[in-house]
């Protein structure tokens, strides 16, 4: 079994989509949910705030630096993600497919490093 990180992308300044296709959104996601974890894949997921709500922290040889704001500078950034445990990328793909209809947008597949 491996982990995939499946992300989700937003756009800065996108205009939010009515109330009732959040609404939709909300419940096709949380549909989501519960299929992936009564299929056992389950590993965390969440949403994330807005990027202005990220800090930096560079720890130095004899300081730590901590400032506002996001490391990269970009109008895209991941707005959610899930963490899945599956067989194979195959089945990441899939899983991401289901995600990708049920948030409505992008989802990136990426696998975790294996363990050493």
């Amino acid at each position: 079994m491996a982990q995939y990180l499946l992300s989700v992308h937003g756009v800065d300044g996108a205009e939010p989509p009515p109330a009732e296709v959040m609404e939709k959104m909300y419940a096709s996601v949380n549909a989501f949910n519960a299929e992936v974890q009564a299929a056992g894949a389950w590993v965390f997921a969440g949403g994330l705030e807005p990027p202005s709500a990220a800090a930096v922290v560079t720890a130095g040889a004899s300081s730590v630096l901590t400032t506002d704001g996001p490391f990269v500078e970009s109008k895209e950034h991941i707005g959610g993600f899930w963490v899945i445990e599956v067989a194979d990328r195959d089945v990441a793909l899939d899983w991401a497919a289901r995600a990708s209809a049920a948030c409505m947008g992008p989802v990136e597949v990426r696998p975790f490093q294996p363990n050493s």
